[in-house]
């Protein structure tokens, strides 16, 4: 969903390879699965969905959804299936976007139990010293509850991220400073809106009650018992987890956060998070529209949204965890889509009706059909020739680009191998970065198109690039951030001693299409 207004190692290829492929156990102890943190698996059969109807849900997802990352399917407290669009693995974490709010809400429910703050407290009482020298009644009336429920009374969300030019002594103030100096028209509890600075404000309030960053304080109490294995969290120039975004975590790490709600916070005979909190939060707290078939107008809890079924917490371009108690079912899924909508009526329409209440025969030519089509999802390549009769040519000729945001200063490309490769040279220095053709060819911190500058994107990202040839003069690359939400397509066209290149990323935080680039040989 939107955010503010602008914008460990991983393993070989040949084991990332086969954790791509489905894992569906047919029969699996739950007894051995209740002695680690990860969730038992089992056949979908055995816990109620027949295999063909996931079958259904996959063929949907990869036909009608640009693009699919990862799901993860979970009935009655068991994986039943799960399967990921290579380069997107079963390891490697996937950022979360607005999913993160959940997690922040977790931690405030955690630090209330503890008794270190009520949702009553006001806001100021944590911010004296960043607080306006004349705060408005209705900043003055702003609660921990407000926050929670998207009704702080804020009109607009406070630019927190960068000074707007406006105050000048905004200029170096602190998020939360910023924030505190935002106008607030309407009284708290009363107008909902979407805000995630609101978010970072919980996430600063956690830290000032608890003496601990948010990512920090749930580790013992969240992240460790669900056998999280590296959640990392950006943080504010001050040091405060961003809270309304920023979280990485690997999807069935999502699909044990899910189940740990749908089990009232219980996991593996320990009540984790109060089961008063589970209700509470994903409750409606706000109303926020009246649409019946939109999932955005159910209503709002405390950072969760209520859905038509069930409630979530989902993240832009489609990163979610839908959970639907009265199925007794939890659905993880990352993509990177501009119409999350879509990616949830599938659920609704292909895996919800097919749930029955009891075990199914088990099908093993429809299981062996579902696994062979988990085996081999893949993000599309880049279609096109593997070489052209001007590829000799213009390989190894360094073009020269004017100054431009992306920051390229020159690009050549290297054919001569058995691997292509884009070479790049910018400020920072130089990077190559390979291309597979008919396959995805992955390399960290190469050439990233300027998504690398987009909100909450790791540094120096994994990234996996197919290109071909799809005219004589025109090579095409098609540039995935595997560990996000993005990627990135781009034409090169070799004209004379000049390079056009043409790109376009397929989600962003504004306009997708980038600014056409010419460079010049010498």
């Amino acid at each position: 969903m939107k955010l503010f207004p602008k914008f460990s190692p991983n393993p070989s290829r040949a084991v990332r390879g086969a954790l791509l492929c489905l894992l569906l156990v047919s029969s699996c102890a739950p007894a051995l699965a209740q002695k680690g943190a990860g969730l038992p698996r089992s056949s979908p059969e055995r816990q109620g969905i027949s295999s063909a109807a996931v079958l259904a849900f996959v063929e949907a997802a990869d036909k009608e959804v640009d693009q699919m990352h990862g799901f993860v399917l979970v009935r009655h407290g068991h994986v039943v299936a799960e399967g990921w669009w290579s380069p997107y693995d079963a390891r490697t974490p996937h950022v979360l976007y607005s999913l993160s709010k959940s997690f922040t809400s977790t931690a405030v429910g955690l630090a209330v139990a503890e008794g270190k703050l009520s949702l009553d407290d006001e806001v100021l009482k944590f911010f004296p010293d960043e607080a306006p020298a004349e705060p408005s009644p209705n900043l003055r009336a702003m609660r921990v509850r407000d926050l929670l429920r998207m009704s702080s009374g804020n009109q607009t969300e406070a630019p927190i991220l960068d000074w707007d030019g406006k105050d000048p002594s905004m200029r170096d103030a602190s998020w939360v400073r910023r924030f505190l100096a935002h106008p607030v028209p309407f009284k708290p509890g009363t107008h909902f809106l979407y805000n995630s600075p609101g978010t970072y404000m919980l996430s600063a309030i956690v830290q000032k009650a608890t003496g601990q960053t948010v990512l920090d304080y749930l580790r013992p109490r969240l992240f460790d018992p669900l056998g999280f294995e590296s959640p990392v969290w950006v943080a504010s120039p001050q040091g405060v987890s961003a809270g309304a975004y920023g979280l990485s975590v690997r999807t069935e790490e999502i699909a044990r956060f899910g189940q740990l709600y749908l089990q009232k916070g219980m996991w593996n005979g320990r009540q984790l998070v109060p089961s008063s909190w589970v209700e509470e939060a994903t409750a409606r707290q706000t109303s926020n529209g009246s649409a019946p078939k939109s999932d955005w107008d159910q209503g709002y809890g405390y950072q969760f949204w209520r859905s038509r079924h069930g409630y979530r917490g989902d993240g832009a371009f489609g990163q979610f965890c839908l959970v639907v108690p009265e199925l007794d079912a939890v659905v993880a899924i990352n993509s990177g889509t501009r119409d999350m909508q879509s990616v949830m009526n599938l659920v609704w329409d292909k895996l919800l009706p097919e749930m029955k209440p009891g075990r199914l025969p088990e099908d093993n030519a429809a299981r062996q059909k579902l696994e062979a089509r988990l085996k081999g999802l893949t993000v599309k390549f880049q279609t096109g020739q593997p070489t052209s009769a001007l590829a000799a040519k213009v390989s190894g000729r360094w073009y020269e680009f004017p100054e431009n945001e992306r920051g390229i200063k020159a690009l050549s490309f290297d054919f001569g191998g058995s691997t292509p490769a884009l070479v790049v040279r910018t400020a920072a220095g130089e990077t190559r970065t390979p291309i597979g053709f008919g396959s995805w060819a992955e390399s960290r911190g190469g050439f990233a198109n300027g998504l690398e500058r987009a909100l909450g994107v790791p540094a120096r990202p994994l990234a996996a690039a197919s290109g071909a040839w799809t005219g004589e003069d025109t090579y095409a690359l098609k540039l995935v951030l595997y560990e996000t939400p993005y990627y990135s397509t781009l034409t090169f066209k070799f004209d004379g001693d000049r390079l056009i290149i043409d790109s376009e990323h397929n989600v962003w935080f504004g306009p997708t299409k980038q600014p056409q680039l010419v460079g010049q040989t010498h």
